[in-house]
């Protein structure tokens, strides 16, 4: 009797650290992955003593998106680059959408394109609009074609007789006007995406802004 009752002790005991400290399936679940800290936000993350660098402050700014809820962000960037860039930004763009952020962005290829793509892989039309610097007719066969799935597509046709990058200029500065964040890919070279990201900035909203080179 002493020892089915010493038996049934230690198994109170193993339940009771279980209900305490959870299983080795329960912590398992418990620990987010990459995606989900990135999609979920910040509050997914284990309390740790991480300490931030310099290098991860781009990072920290995107997870405050989800710390504020959704927002509307602007999406902004070159025409020139590679096939595994694009794929990032479309991972991106699929991710702040997933997370009922509207994004806005323009009709190029590059990063316009990937952005596009990843906004309709999540598949809420309502959450992705398009601001065209010109009219539809002006844009690539391409971009027409991609467009051609966007709901909520803006021409401007009135600017089909102005130069591609001063239409350019003020299509980006009526995007800023609809957002709150800005994003962008760029080069230190990229005249008219750094104007765009110092306009921004001196109108207060966030721009994160990411160097290609």
């Amino acid at each position: 009797m002493r020892r089915d009752h010493d038996i049934d002790n230690s198994r109170n005991e193993r339940d009771d650290q279980v209900r305490m400290f959870g299983s080795d399936e329960e912590i398992a679940t418990q620990v987010p992955t990459q995606v989900q800290s990135v999609v979920e936000g910040s509050g997914a993350l284990l309390v740790s003593e991480f300490k931030p660098s310099p290098d991860v402050d781009y990072l920290q700014e995107l997870l405050a998106i989800q710390q504020q809820g959704p927002r509307a962000i602007g999406f902004f960037g070159t025409r020139n680059m590679g096939f595994m860039h694009q794929q990032l930004i479309e991972i991106l763009s699929y991710a702040m959408v997933i997370t009922k952020n509207h994004i806005f962005t323009s009709g190029a290829s590059g990063t316009n394109a990937a952005v596009i793509r990843g906004a309709l892989r999540a598949e809420k039309p309502e959450l992705l609009t398009v601001i065209l610097p010109q009219s539809l007719k002006k844009q690539s066969p391409e971009s027409q074609e991609l467009l051609s799935k966007v709901k909520n597509v803006i021409e401007k046709p009135y600017n089909d007789h102005l130069p591609l990058i001063e239409a350019s200029r003020l299509c980006n500065m009526d995007i800023i006007s609809h957002v709150q964040q800005v994003i962008c890919f760029a080069f230190h070279d990229s005249k008219l995406l750094m104007e765009t990201c110092q306009e921004a900035k001196n109108l207060r909203k966030i721009v994160t802004l990411f160097y290609l080179d």
